[in-house]
């Protein structure tokens, strides 16, 4: 099969297309043939050399993808031969064949397509396992979403709105934030002009916000602590603004408020299955009614892997990369 394949460690220009032996199914796994692959921050990161995959798990890049089954693993049942279906992966999404277990495959929601659909897996099971599983987020509350214009920002505030929270969120231009309002945000800072932590505690009448979902880490952590509301929760998923920085625990301890940071790839396999199987259950009837649809930016080939990396590490995107295979 063709896959895209990074030679060594850099930038874009270190991946190629090329010939690879295909993937089998094991026992309790699914095969399929991928017709498209989302991007994600941390596939510039595995590129880098800095986000190796988990043990057994393939070092192609790609951690959602969706596509068609191709073979069930031994004594496996409950899916068909030919079904369409989307998938959570731990690695080999940029290529025309994947090997993944059972339960990370979920169904392709009602009424969208099945190239679209693989924008849907990997910022469905990161908002719905952060935002709702870990940090509660309840309705009323109000849900601070750093970097609202993005692939997982822009899921984040449509589930966020959809389910009654309001909703928060930075971006870089006028442009990103008037888009992040169409999706449902009510606040919008602009992070290159505007200090987040006045804005939003203007906004609320000085409580602040009941969760922070969070992708920069070190750079944003004090501030983030700051606009918690007592009792409040950052959920911090990334670290595009450095690894390492000082929590002033004191200021934690006065908010009764939590850090938590979590990771969705490096999750047991029994673990993801429970969260794709919650997205299932109370995410996709929202996108089949309308209330959360993917917002994919731009549809790729497989072999235009370098510009779609180029793209995304622009930050020029507004939504979901997409890769197709031409299946």
């Amino acid at each position: 099969m063709r896959a895209v394949v990074a030679q060594g460690t850099g930038g874009p220009e270190v991946l190629s297309v090329t010939d690879v032996p295909d993937p089998v199914a094991g026992p309790g796994e699914v095969l399929l043939e991928v017709v498209a692959a989302g991007l994600n921050r941390a596939d510039l990161l595995q590129r880098r050399g800095f986000y190796p995959p988990p043990p057994g798990a393939s070092d192609i890049i790609g951690m959602e993808c969706s596509g068609r089954v191709l073979a069930l693993g031994e004594g496996l049942t409950g899916l068909e031969v030919g079904q369409e279906v989307c998938a959570l992966l731990a690695g080999g999404g940029y290529a025309e064949k994947v090997a993944v277990p059972a339960g990370q495959v979920m169904p392709v929601p009602a009424g969208v397509d099945l190239v679209t659909a693989a924008a849907l897996p990997e910022v469905a099971a990161t908002v719905w396992s952060n935002v709702f599983m870990v940090a509660g987020l309840r309705p009323d509350e109000t849900l601070l979403v750093h970097g609202g214009a993005g692939g997982i920002g822009t899921f984040a505030i449509q589930l966020a709105h959809a389910l009654g929270a309001r909703v928060a969120t930075t971006g870089g231009t006028p442009e990103k934030l008037a888009f992040c309002r169409s999706l449902g945000a009510d606040i919008t800072i602009d992070y290159r002009e505007q200090d987040f932590v006045e804005v939003v505690r203007e906004a609320t009448g000085g409580r602040g916000a009941d969760v922070v979902l969070d992708n920069m880490g070190a750079k944003y952590l004090a501030r983030n602590v700051d606009v918690l509301a007592l009792e409040g929760r950052l959920v911090v998923i990334g670290m595009q603004g450095g690894s390492k920085a000082e929590l002033d625990i004191n200021a934690l301890l006065r908010k009764r408020g939590a850090v938590i940071a979590t990771s969705l790839r490096s999750r047991p396999v029994e673990g993801k299955s429970a969260i794709c199987a919650g997205v299932v259950e109370h995410v996709w009837p929202l996108v089949a009614d309308g209330s959360v649809r993917p917002v994919v930016h731009s549809t790729m080939r497989l072999d235009e892997a370098v510009a779609a990396h180029e793209l995304m590490e622009s930050g020029a995107h507004t939504g979901k990369i997409l890769l197709t295979t031409g299946a």
